[in-house]
């Protein structure tokens, strides 16, 4: 009996190990979009964010973004943004990236997850970084979509098709 308790306890302590560190988003977080004709930022994000800069493959990113929180400087270009030739918010209230792999590329990372929007899922792949600060640490990446890709807006039109998304995203323990 004595040897399987020693032997749960050794396991246990050996899965403790490939658990990553759950972080916590902090306030100041920059949800950025900008194309050639339009951009602004999301307020409203959220979610749970596990990462190990030692065991990357242990990491889990699960995030939303809540659409209605959407600014670009402009309350009547707000609207149009939130109505269904757009975003449909009442239809599609967030966005939702969840990560399938995170992996050390050099001195950055890529993760690779499915990225819903506007009731469309794509996989996606993406570079980031992250830096260790004093209170915790940042993440920070970009990358660009087509918005024709997830039905967003009506093709060709006023709005480029390639819309880059910037991310800053400092987190604490």
């Amino acid at each position: 009996m004595t040897k399987f308790i020693a032997f749960l306890l050794l396991s246990g302590s050996a899965f403790a190990f490939i658990t990553a560190q759950n972080w916590q988003i902090a306030d100041s977080y920059n949800i950025a979009f900008s194309s050639d004709d339009a951009g602004g930022v999301f307020k409203g994000f959220k979610g749970a964010i596990a990462f190990d800069e030692q065991n990357p493959a242990a990491s889990k990113f699960d995030v939303t973004i809540d659409v209605s929180t959407i600014n670009t400087g402009n309350g009547l270009q707000n609207k149009h943004a939130k109505s269904d030739e757009w975003f449909d918010v009442a239809k599609y209230p967030q966005i939702h990236f969840a990560s399938k792999n995170v992996a050390k590329s050099g001195n950055s990372y890529h993760v690779t997850g499915d990225l819903t929007l506007h009731g469309v899922t794509k996989s996606i792949t993406f570079p980031f970084a992250f830096k260790k600060t004093p209170a915790g640490g940042l993440f920070e990446g970009s990358f660009t979509v087509n918005r024709n890709d997830y039905k967003l807006g009506k093709p060709g039109g006023d709005v480029g098709e390639s819309i880059k998304i910037d991310l800053s995203v400092p987190v604490t323990k």
